[in-house]
This record gives C-alpha cells, sequence and structure tokens, in this order.
C-alpha cells in the first residue's frame, strides 16, 4: 500500500520542475493520504507503530478497567452475598 501511494507522489514531485501545477497536485495526494491514514486509525504515513494507535488501546484498557471496578465493587459484592443469603435461606 505504501508503494501505491508513493510513487506517484514522487512522479508529480518530478513532474514539477516543469509545471508548478504537479506540486500542488503532489502536495494534495500526500495530504489526502495523510488524512485518509489518522481516520482509520493510523496509516501509511505514521506507520504501525504510531501514538495515536498507543493512546486508543490505553484508552479502552482504561475504559474496561472501569467497567470492571463498577462491575465488581464492594457494594456490588455485598449485594451479591445478600442475594446469595436469601436464596440459601429459601432453599433451606
Amino acid at each position: 500500500m505504501f508503494v501505491l501511494f508513493l510513487v506517484p507522489i514522487v512522479v508529480l514531485f518530478g513532474l514539477g520542475f516543469l509545471n508548478p501545477l504537479w506540486w500542488v497536485a503532489a502536495a494534495a495526494l500526500l495530504f489526502g493520504a495523510n488524512r485518509y491514514g489518522r481516520d482509520r486509525g493510523g496509516g501509511w504515513i505514521r506507520g504501525d507503530g504510531s501514538d495515536h494507535r498507543g493512546y486508543r488501546d490505553y484508552q479502552a484498557r482504561w475504559d474496561r478497567q472501569d467497567r470492571w471496578d463498577r462491575r465488581y465493587s464492594r457494594q456490588n459484592r455485598a449485594r451479591w452475598r445478600r442475594e446469595e443469603r436469601r436464596d440459601h435461606e429459601r432453599r433451606g
């Protein structure tokens, strides 16, 4: 995928020495490729080890930890014990 974008940009940049309008086209293509990569969570310009993806992983882990804390907090454990005790008393 990297080569598919790199070759046209280099060719357009080379043609820019004949007509500066080609430099504008190369810049527009470079901008579009960079923008497309950012919208998809990283792109060929940002590389696979981008900080953006690292932050998303961090945020996802933080969200999972928050859900875990809410689900298994002390209040919920106490409520589960009460319900378990009631169930046991009903059976017994």
